[in-house]
C-alpha cells in the first residue's frame, strides 16, 4: 500500500459539484492499494502516520503529529499510485488492486485511521471521478510504501 501525505491547512473533495469531504488543518492522504496488501500493511500505515512529527510545535520545529494537534484527515483512494512508466508512455495499472480486494481495504484503511484519531474520517467517493482541493502547509509531502519501509 502506497500513501502520499500531505500537511494541509484546508482541503476539500468533490463529485458531480458537491463536497463529499472537507476539513482544516490535518491530512489529506491519497492511498494506492495492490493486489498483495493485508491488514498488516494497514497497521503499519496506520500507526507510521498518526505518529509522524510534521506538524510545527511553539518554536516552529516540525516536532508534532496530527494526533498531537487534533488534526483531520481525508483518506482519498488512488490507484494510479501503482503506476508502472517503465515500458512505453501509457502507464500500467497491472499492481493496482480490482475493486473487489480495493474497496474492503480501502474501508479497513479509513476505519482503522477513525479508530486511531477517535473521529469521523472524511473520505472521497471510490471508483468516482473527484475534484481535490489541498492548501499544501509548508510544503509538506511525505511517501510511505508499506512494501518498501523506509
Amino acid at each position: 500500500m502506497r500513501l502520499v501525505i500531505q500537511r494541509v491547512s484546508s482541503a476539500s473533495v468533490k463529485v458531480d459539484d458537491l463536497i463529499v469531504s472537507e476539513i482544516k488543518t490535518g491530512l489529506l492522504i491519497l492511498a494506492g492499494i495492490e493486489e498483495a496488501d493485508n491488514t498488516e500493511d494497514i497497521d503499519w500505515l496506520v500507526k507510521k502516520v498518526c505518529q509522524l512529527r510534521i506538524f510545527n510545535d511553539a518554536e516552529g520545529v516540525m516536532n508534532l503529529s496530527v494526533q498531537d494537534i487534533g488534526g483531520e484527515m481525508i483518506v482519498v483512494s488512488q490507484f494510479t499510485l501503482h503506476a508502472s512508466t517503465k515500458k512505453g508512455n501509457r502507464p500500467s495499472y497491472i499492481r493496482a488492486a480490482r475493486p473487489e480486494t480495493a474497496i474492503p481495504l480501502y474501508e479497513q484503511l479509513v476505519e482503522a485511521f477513525t479508530e486511531t484519531l477517535g473521529k469521523t474520517i472524511g473520505t472521497g467517493v471510490f471508483g468516482a471521478h473527484m475534484d481535490v482541493s489541498l492548501v499544501n502547509d509548508g510544503p509538506v509531502t511525505i511517501i510511505l510504501d508499506s512494501k518498501n519501509k523506509e
